[in-house]
């Protein structure tokens, strides 16, 4: 039988790993979309005045670096990768703050380097691969 105490703490085992797929998942998906739509977020970048010879780099980025999040792999690396990522997408494709919607994905993007950011810091937490190969010494909780 678990006692009370024990719940809190498995949740928050739980929830790491819930955590870390949720938060990577928008990315992997985005990379996805940008290997179909090619030629259009290509030349998408290039109105925005982002070369589009970089839109491989981006895909790789999105789609690895997701995936590595999901599986709790490179995490920190990963992550922080994510979070400057996040930051430049919402300064470069989300300033015209006078289109509250362009507004809202600026926020979105910053919000999501935010929780990067606590990954970063904290680590994968439980059911990650990083834990497995020592790639998480740095921090005993994961």
């Amino acid at each position: 039988m678990t006692s009370a105490q024990e719940i809190p703490g498995k949740l928050q085992q739980l929830a790491m790993p819930a955590g870390r797929i949720l938060i990577a998942l928008i990315f992997v998906l985005a990379g996805i979309n940008k290997i179909i739509g090619y030629a259009g977020t290509q030349g998408y970048m290039e109105s925005k005045g982002v070369p589009g010879a970089l839109l491989p780099l981006v895909i790789l980025l999105e789609v690895g670096g997701g995936l590595a999040i999901m599986v709790g792999w490179q995490t920190r690396l990963a992550a922080l990768a994510l979070a400057g990522f996040s930051i430049l997408a919402a300064i470069i494709f989300h300033n015209n703050f006078a289109d509250q919607n362009q507004m809202i994905h600026f926020l979105k993007n910053l919000s999501i380097a935010g929780g990067f950011l606590f990954l970063f810091a904290h680590g994968p937490g439980a059911y990650a691969l990083d834990n497995r190969s020592g790639g998480n010494t740095a921090n005993p909780d994961g």
